[in-house]
C-alpha cells in the first residue's frame, strides 16, 4: 500500500476511534470515495492496535486500579477496582459472542455503503436525543451489573460499520444517566478488550502471510494511529467536561447524508 494512503488511513483511525463518529465506517468508505484499493481487515486491525496503546496510556490509572482490585479480591477483599474490572468483563461478553458469529458468517465484515450511511445517520440522531433527554446524575462507581449488561448488549450494534462502538456505548451510558465524561471513560475501558479481541482474531492472519511489506505497513499504521488517537482522546475529554455531544452528531448527520447521496448515485465518488 502506498505510504500516503497508509498514513491517511492511520490518521483517520486515530482521530475517529474514540470519538462517537465510527472509525470502522471511515475506514470502509475512504478507499471507495478516493478510488483506492480496499486496505483489508489486516490494516484495519493494525490501526486499531495502535489506538489500543493510546487508550491504555490514557486510562492507565483505571487499569491499575482494576488489576490491583482483582489481586485483592483473590485475597478475599473486594473494592471499587475489582468491581470495575467485573463490570468491564461482563459488558464485554455479549460482543465476544456476536463478534465470533459475525466472523464465522461474514469474515470480511459488513461493508455495504448503504448500511454504513444509514447507521451513521440513525445512530448519530439517537445519540443526540439520548444526550439531551438523559439525566446527568451517575458516575462510573454508580454502575451496577444490569447497567453493564445494557451497555454491553448495545456494544454489539457496533459490529455494524457506521454505528460507532464508542458512540453506541456512550449513548447507552447516557441513557442510564451517566455524566458525559464518565460515559466516555467507561466506553474507553470497554474498547480495550474489544480491540484486543479483534487483534487476536486477525493477528494470526497477518503472521501467516509472511509478507514483510505488509508487516512494515501494519507497524507504520499502528504508530501513526497511536499518536493521533492520544491527541483525539485528550481533546474529546476536555470538550465533554464543558459541553455536549452535539458537534459530533452534526458531523455524523452531514457525513451520513453525503454517504447516502453517494450510495444512491446522486454524488459520484472522487475517482
Amino acid at each position: 500500500m502506498p505510504t500516503l494512503h497508509l498514513a491517511i488511513l492511520a490518521l483517520i483511525q486515530g482521530v475517529t476511534e474514540f470519538l462517537p463518529v465510527s472509525s470502522s465506517a471511515h475506514l470502509a468508505v475512504t478507499p471507495r470515495l478516493l478510488a483506492w484499493p480496499d486496505q483489508g481487515l489486516v490494516i484495519d486491525v493494525a490501526v486499531h492496535v495502535g489506538t489500543l496503546g493510546a487508550v491504555v496510556l490514557y486510562v492507565h490509572r483505571d487499569i491499575w486500579d482494576m488489576l490491583s482490585g482483582l489481586g485483592r479480591m483473590l485475597k478475599g477483599r473486594r473494592d471499587r477496582g475489582a468491581k470495575l474490572a467485573g463490570l468491564v468483563i461482563l459488558a464485554t461478553l455479549p460482543v465476544i459472542g456476536a463478534g465470533y458469529a459475525l466472523n464465522e458468517y461474514y469474515p470480511n465484515g459488513l461493508r455495504s455503503l448503504e448500511l454504513i450511511a444509514w447507521a451513521t445517520l440513525g445512530f448519530g440522531i439517537l445519540l443526540y436525543v439520548v444526550d439531551h433527554i438523559g439525566m446527568t446524575l451517575r458516575r462510573i462507581e454508580h454502575l451496577e451489573i444490569s447497567d453493564a449488561l445494557v451497555i454491553g448488549i448495545a456494544q454489539c450494534l457496533a459490529l455494524i460499520p457506521g454505528t460507532s462502538r464508542s458512540g453506541i456505548t456512550m449513548t447507552a451510558a447516557r441513557l442510564l444517566g451517566m455524566e458525559r465524561t464518565d460515559a466516555a471513560r467507561f466506553s474507553m475501558l470497554l474498547s480495550i478488550p474489544a480491540i484486543v479481541g479483534a487483534g487476536a482474531l486477525k493477528g494470526y492472519e497477518l503472521w501467516r502471510t509472511g509478507d514483510v511489506a505488509l508487516t512494515a505497513d501494519a507497524f507504520t499504521a499502528a504508530g501513526l494511529a497511536f499518536i493521533t488517537a492520544l491527541i483525539a482522546i485528550a481533546l474529546m475529554m476536555a470538550w465533554l467536561r464543558r459541553a455536549n455531544f452535539t458537534p459530533f452528531v452534526v458531523y455524523r448527520i452531514v457525513l451520513g447524508l453525503f454517504l447516502l447521496a453517494v450510495a444512491y448515485g446522486y454524488v459520484a465518488p472522487f475517482n
